[in-house]
């Protein structure tokens, strides 16, 4: 007994890792208040502040005492009741210094206290803590490992045991979310989070999914660890090493923003995601700096080292100093190339002096994404990144002595009236021009000439006028695909190879999902007349002069996409996609993208899918679940109107396409969102355009985001688009890619049939297909049987849980192939047996395994589904109320109901629904009730109220809340009103100093000035934001609200204005 590895020997192996990395050990309970050598006042403080006061005076000796104390309180004393918000505003003082203000000899002045060294790590303090317990609201909670730098708790550890089967990364996971609710002031300060069991280990950040917690894999950036080494020591010396973890808090994270719609209630709230670079971001992006550095003929930096060797690639190792090659950095879609690209503009602008980076892209709809998301990224930029709208306006941006992100397409650098070369706009060396998509032809600088009016007329490939414009600039190139090994202009104008990330990799790493390809052709047999006059109208396309190749292409082009487009076959392509659709939306939901040939088959396709749904359509661009996303203009057909986007509509098409929970699920495009276009939730292309090589490439990666548990993404070729597929593979591996772009989806199938006949044979003895012929009652009764049936076989419980998972994952690939629809109703069955085992199992989660569940919505009969769910009322044997939930008829009917689970599960639901929806009209009142009924669902978890207690607590909450709608009424405040004056009143002291009469006065006023004062994108702008808090602010002060209160209320007005602000902004227009 004495050799099985226990949680104590990892935890212990843990820290003795980080000691050998340069950490100092403290044991947890000898530094807290009860200690031998207490560093905590209370078990709710988690910054060890004699600690961080020390480190503050030491990197600060020249602030004034007072500046460095006032710079202690603010980080101790975080403004929002927000954990998110609060991680948010301590990154940005950990990475930008604390702002402070004090009074000196002329006036107030302004100045920046540091609370780490970044450059000299000597002059920092790295501590691994274990059994650090904290309290917070009465709870006790003790994460395994803490990492602390500057008395700052930046990495929180928490270990399974590897010899335990359940104690999986997983469930360490699940701890770790408990925490985040239970004790939230620990993770204000958090920058990673490591979940192990000892042997598998991943890290992610404070928002992190499941999904996105993701192993590291290498120590030195070189080699990958063998599988033989553990990861939590390849995690320990690789990412948590000193100079590796504040290369990575400093230069690594990012906030990104986006606006979610809830569907329900319509309510838009701003979503903020923590993303952490991956070990092969994290990687490429220091050896690309080092690469520029050498490129641009700079000093040398210490950097990562590899060589792209490993694929038989030319590595930039070979190139010269100061050749203006920086080289080209190939991870595949999907991986987070465009982040890589953010968090190489933010560290080559610190590295260099103050360079001008300029991003170029070869499309306006791809330059428009990319910018949005490096403006979404201002905060690691140090600086706005500007849009260029004309060549003009380039031109004005480029002639600066330098700094500055300039955005632009390439076809801004191609010069006016045929000249053959482009002006001078700098002749700086401190400009880099990184190109996205790097390895199209147009950045070649390939002469052509061409004849027109009688006159030969030479042009070049962009790389030339760009070079004319920007002689001495360095260039590199990021790209989702490979660079083909006949193209030599890509290497002529960045350079060899960087780093590879390929397929294979991804799809190994999690950093993607595998794409499966299905074949689905639509012919169309042509009348002999009608094939002839096609012809005939070709034809006359070129009739009378010596056409072209290209003019010939563009013929033969029409002449397909009146075939492909003929309104017989788009009926027949209609068809197919609403059946298949609707049957990959039962086994798997997500959304589709539909690829059309033309703007006329977009239009006439969409005409064809109303036909057969009419209830996807909507003319209002906010609503309805098909979209066309294209343009027209005023020469198009009539019907062609209706579908005309701005830019403006495009990027609001993209959040609704975006958010998973938007009734917007089909897309049909022609160009647009091909590439660039990242929505995670996609997972079916639809192809009816021929494609080849990177566009192809690019197109099908769409559908290979990592989204919660999808299994994979799907291709459905309607016009055979096969052997180009083939074509470009062979182009993928040739360039030294390994990993096919798409499987064939009879693989995923055949995996399906294998893990259907395990789980039948479970079922060995036990009649389950009558299942299928019975009445709900006895459906369920037949679960519970079945249930039984599992639990007593050997492990049943865990190898059946197990194997429906898996059977799951592969039938949600397999949808809609045959073999998949016949045991569609048995996997139903299975799952529905599966819910039942897991479902009271506790994971901490408050969520049975959802995670692992692959969200297969049962493609069954439904029976359990809606006579057990859509029908709560019905199968509770009540009356569905007509008027309101809060009504005293209706909660006397549930009071008095018999099955007293159901009526309570009835009422938590409908009770949270309400709260939901006032959430928007009264932050502060729907919070105070939200406890209240999560304090009474605790209690009743917890034994402490029997079934029929918790109700009438439940009921109570109702009529509070009834009687919480009247009090602006009692008040004499609207609606606005009353909301802020809940936040001014949402404390003691406030009340005491104000009093009644003069909080309502304020709240009056405050509402009326912040109303004037916010647009519809008021939350994505920090200027309006500031100006926001600022007026708050003063009129705090002027009432003589209480100053300890009033970065609180600012920040809680702030919120409620959020929720408030689009109905507001909507009523000015």
């Amino acid at each position: 007994m004495g050799h099985k590895i226990t949680e104590d020997a990892v935890e212990q192996m843990t820290v003795e890792i980080l000691e050998a990395q340069g950490y100092s050990y403290v044991y947890g309970p000898s530094i807290a208040p009860d200690g031998e050598c207490p560093e905590r006042d209370h078990f709710s403080d988690v910054v060890l502040k004699g600690r961080l006061k020390t480190a503050i005076d030491k990197l600060n000796p020249k602030v004034k005492s007072e500046a460095r104390e006032q710079a202690l309180r603010q980080i101790v004393n975080l403004p929002s009741q927000n954990l998110v918000e609060n991680n948010e505003v301590f990154h940005r003082m950990l990475t930008d210094g604390v702002e402070v203000e004090y009074l000196g000899d002329h006036g107030v002045q302004g100045d920046k206290v540091w609370l780490f060294d970044f450059n000299d790590l000597s002059r920092n303090e790295f501590v691994v803590c274990n059994q650090f317990t904290v309290i917070q609201n009465n709870i006790n909670k003790r994460p395994d490992v803490v990492l602390f730098v500057n008395g700052i708790p930046l990495v929180v550890i928490e270990l399974k045991n590897p010899a335990d089967e359940n104690a999986t990364v997983k469930k360490a996971f699940t701890q770790i979310q408990n925490y985040k609710k239970a004790i939230a002031n620990l993770f204000y300060y958090n920058e990673i989070l490591v979940a192990s069991d000892g042997f598998d280990a991943k890290s992610g950040t404070l928002t992190s999914d499941w999904s996105r917690f993701m192993a590291w894999k290498t120590v030195d950036g070189i080699k990958e660890d063998k599988a033989t080494v553990p990861q939590i020591e390849t995690l320990i010396k690789g990412m948590l090493r000193p100079d590796v973890l504040l290369d990575l808090i400093k230069q690594f994270i990012v906030f990104e923003k986006s606006k979610k719609e809830d569907s329900k209630t319509g309510l838009i709230r701003i979503e903020t995601v923590k993303k952490m670079a991956a070990y092969h971001q994290y990687h490429a992006v220091n050896k690309a700096i080092e690469s520029t550095v050498r490129a641009a003929a700079l000093e040398d930096s210490a950097g990562v080292k590899e060589s792209p060797a490993a694929y038989g690639l030319p590595s930039v190792k070979t190139q010269a100093k100061g050749d203006r090659k920086a080289g080209v950095v190939w991870h595949t879609q999907g991986s987070g190339k465009s982040l890589s690209m953010v968090f190489y503009a933010g560290k080559i602008v610190l590295e260099l002096n103050n360079p001008t980076v300029v991003v170029l892209t070869d499309r306006n709809d791809l330059d428009d994404q990319l910018f949005d998301t490096f403006a979404g990224c201002k905060q690691l930029l140090r600086q706005d990144p500007v849009q260029s709208n004309s060549k003009t306006h380039l031109k004005e941006l480029l002639k600066t002595a330098g700094g500055g992100i300039i955005f632009t397409t390439v076809q801004k650098f191609f010069p006016e009236n045929g000249e053959p070369d482009y002006d001078l706009l700098s002749d700086r060396k401190n400009i880099i021009v990184i190109a996205d998509e790097a390895h199209r032809s147009q950045y070649g600088f390939a002469a052509k000439t061409t004849i027109k009016n009688g006159e030969a007329l030479t042009s070049y490939g962009f790389a030339k006028y760009i070079r004319d414009a920007l002689p001495h600039a360095s260039f590199i190139g990021f790209t989702g695909t490979p660079v083909e090994k006949e193209d030599a202009s890509t290497l002529a104008v960045f350079g060899n190879y960087i780093d590879v990330y390929d397929i294979e990799q991804a799809v190994e790493d999690g950093a993607t999902v595998r794409i499966y390809y299905e074949s689905r052709l639509v012919k169309v047999q042509l009348k002999p007349e009608q094939k002839e006059l096609l012809d005939a109208e070709v034809e006359s396309i070129t009739e009378g002069e010596e056409s072209t190749a290209k003019e010939k292409a563009k013929a033969k082009w029409t002449q397909l996409e009146a075939i492909v487009g003929h309104k017989d076959r788009l009926k027949v392509v209609a068809k197919d996609i609403v059946d298949h659709f609707n049957k990959r939306q039962e086994a798997f939901e997500g959304k589709a993208m539909f690829v059309a040939m033309s703007r006329r088959i977009a239009v006439e396709l969409y005409d064809e899918i109303i036909k057969l749904r009419p209830d996807w359509h909507s003319e209002d661009k906010k609503k309805g679940s098909i979209k066309v996303v294209m343009t027209s203009s005023s020469s198009d057909p009539e019907t062609w109107q209706l579908h005309n986007t701005t830019k403006e509509d495009r990027k609001a098409l993209g959040e609704r396409f975006k958010d998973p929970a938007n009734e917007l699920k089909i897309v049909i495009v022609r160009d647009m969102w091909l590439t660039g276009f990242d929505a995670p939730c996609l997972n079916t292309m639809y192809v009816d355009k021929p494609m080849r090589g990177h566009n192809l490439m690019q197109a099908i990666a769409r559908v290979n985001r990592v989204f919660k548990d999808k299994p994979g993404g799907l291709v459905v070729d309607y016009i055979g688009i096969a052997s180009d597929l083939k074509k470009a593979l062979a182009t993928y591996t040739e360039s030294g890619g390994k990993g096919a772009p798409t499987l064939d989806q009879a693989e995923a199938v055949a995996a399906m049939l294998e893990k259907y006949e395990i789980v039948y044979q479970m079922f060995n003895g036990f009649d389950y297909k009558k299942y299928f012929s019975l009445g709900t009652k006895e459906k369920m009764t037949l679960i519970l049987e079945a249930q039984e049936f599992i639990l007593g076989l050997e492990d049943g419980k865990n190898r059946f849980t197990k194997h429906v998972i898996l059977l799951s994952k592969a039938f949600a690939l397999s949808v809609p192939h045959p073999e998949a629809m016949k045991i569609k109703d048995d996997v139903g069955f299975f799952q529905a047996v599966k819910a039942r085992l897991t479902k009271f199992e506790p994971t901490g989660g408050g969520k049975s395994d959802e995670e692992i569940e692959t969200a297969i919505r049962q493609i069954v009969d439904k029976a359990v589904v809606s006579d057990g769910v859509i029908d709560i009322f019905d199968a509770a044997g009540i009356k569905k109320p007509d008027i309101s939930i809060l009504s005293e008829e209706f909660l006397a009917e549930v009071k008095g109901m018999k099955r007293k689970n159901i009526a309570l599960e009835l009422l938590r639901k409908l009770l949270n629904d309400e709260l939901k929806m006032r959430l928007k009209k009264n932050i502060i009142q729907s919070r105070k009730l939200s406890e209240m009924l999560e304090n009474a669902i605790k209690k009743y978890q917890n034994n402490l109220l029997t079934t029929a207690e918790v109700i009438e607590e439940l009921i109570n909450i109702a009529k509070d809340i009834k009687e919480a709608d009247k009090r602006g009424v009692d008040l004499g405040l609207s609606v606005d009103e009353l909301a802020f004056y809940d936040a001014l009143a949402n404390n003691e002291s406030a009340r005491d100093v104000l009093g009644d009469k003069n909080l309502k006065e304020l709240a009056v006023i405050l509402v009326e000035k912040v109303k004037a004062n916010v647009s519809i994108d008021w939350t994505l702008k920090e200027s309006v934001r500031a100006k926001l808090r600022t007026i708050v602010k003063r009129l705090l002060r002027k009432y003589g609200y209480p100053p300890d209160q009033q970065k609180l209320a600012t920040e809680t007005i702030l919120q409620q204005t959020e929720l408030l602000c689009d109905d507001w902004a909507e009523a000015k227009k």
